[in-house]
């Protein structure tokens, strides 16, 4: 009981919020139903309401507050709307129905689990490698975190289209491309090779331009690839990357100063660091609009729990010597934290800031796939695609794929002068 009563606890808080959410983001609409539920609007005036904010909506029209957690179409939607509708798609169909949540739950499952089996064991292999050879790990290491700069939801059309081209359909396709997430052998070798092939099968530019042709739109699009670099990148990713890395560590250090807060966040945060960015990313541009704030926000979504996670982590490596001997300087929990915890948490709150640093990135690109701006790197690739310019793909993909990893050595450079006494870095880790 005392494991559950936290989870359950914290879990009931996120509830009530969620309801408390319900409020302000669905009164408009409620309100412009009035005659629907038998009240009057107040102000009478659809344009005058559209110039008030939600909480002055609510004052004004406290009769909406049930109605908000009933709507037929609202933008978010209650728990327990939530709930009836996971009910009728998951026990009331047949799991075989295309209808059904099971059925679909279970196609995305089976590419999950193969494409798994697949990229850990080629990242194992290569690990072994990488550790016993310096050739490997000064040659792959760096095209490695490279392509986990790339938004895999550019490239997976074209995975699908090449590999059918040549006869590969169904579940191969999918499981090469979740591969693909835990392990990328991707280097100089294979850009030749790249070349290559497209030139000798004369390839079509529409399914796989050449390395040679992609870089020659970067050459030709320089201006246009800066535009999307800044509104992607500098709009919306660092802004994301820093108030959710920022609130990771807060929370972190909040965690662990209270073992209740800690014992039921970690897990809720688990369950919520696993859902699909595909799925979460146009809910928030349906509620903050297509400018860099709903952007900003999918990313804080997406690099608040490793940060969390690892914030927790690290402050628990200080020893219980180190500990004693603070209480042994009188030392407040205060000074306990800045002198002694922050520091040795260091190197896993840097691991924490490298993840959510190619996280960054591509959840601002992939919720740009959902609404933006006439300019952004997500906006390119999508109207790219549209217009079978794979060139101009490729060459965002490269800009992208540049920019990460620069962001990833920049981190890993300042984790270097802070955590200078840290083994790893003396080893030239």
């Amino acid at each position: 009981m005392k494991r559950v009563a936290p989870v359950l606890t914290v879990v009931a808080a996120l509830v009530a919020l969620w309801y408390a959410a319900c409020i302000p983001m669905n009164v408009a609409g409620t309100v412009n139903l009035a005659r629907v539920h038998g009240e009057e609007a107040v102000p009478a005036s659809r344009v005058e309401r559209r110039d008030m904010g939600p909480l002055a909506l609510v004052v004004a029209n406290p009769w909406a507050v049930p109605h908000t957690w009933s709507e037929e179409k609202p933008r978010l939607p209650a728990p327990h709307q939530v709930v009836t509708e996971l009910w009728a798609t998951t026990v009331e169909v047949a799991p075989t129905s295309n209808r059904s949540l099971v059925f679909h739950a279970w196609a995305t499952l089976s590419a999950t689990l193969v494409g798994f089996a697949i990229g850990t064991g080629a990242g194992i292999i290569l690990a072994v490698g990488i550790v016993h050879n310096r050739a490997m790990d000064m040659s792959v290491m760096p095209w490695a975190i490279a392509s986990q700069t790339i938004p895999i939801l550019a490239i997976a059309p074209m995975v699908v289209v090449v590999l059918a081209s040549v006869g590969l359909t169904g579940l191969l396709p999918k499981a090469l491309i979740s591969a693909y997430l835990s392990s990328v052998i991707f280097g100089v070798v294979l850009l030749v090779l790249w070349e290559m092939v497209v030139r000798f099968w004369g390839v079509p530019m529409v399914i796989l331009p050449a390395p040679s042709a992609i870089w020659a739109k970067i050459l030709t699009s320089t201006h246009l690839l800066w535009e999307d670099f800044v509104q992607t990148f500098v709009k919306g990713a660092l802004p994301g990357y820093a108030m959710g890395c920022a609130a990771g560590v807060f929370v972190g250090i909040l965690a662990d100063r209270f073992g209740f807060l800690q014992r039921g966040l970690l897990p809720v945060g688990n369950f919520m660091a696993a859902l699909p960015i595909v799925g979460t990313a146009p809910i928030f541009v349906m509620w903050y609009g297509f400018g860099w704030q709903s952007k900003a926000a999918v990313v804080f979504t997406m690099v608040f729990f490793p940060m969390l996670v690892n914030t927790v982590a690290g402050l628990k490596e200080a020893s219980a010597a180190q500990r004693d001997l603070m209480r042994t300087y009188a030392a407040g929990s205060g000074a306990t934290l800045w002198k002694l915890k922050l520091p040795a948490a260091m190197p896993f709150v840097f691991n924490g800031l490298k993840i959510s640093s190619t996280l960054a990135l591509i959840g601002a690109i992939v919720a740009e796939f959902f609404g933006s701006p006439i300019v952004g790197m997500g906006f390119r690739i999508s109207t790219s695609v549209g217009q079978l310019a794979l060139d101009m793909v490729w060459a965002e993909i490269a800009v992208a794929a540049l920019a990460g990893s620069l962001f990833y050595g920049a981190v890993a450079l300042a984790e270097r002068g802070v955590t200078f006494w840290h083994p790893s870095q003396r080893m030239g880790g």
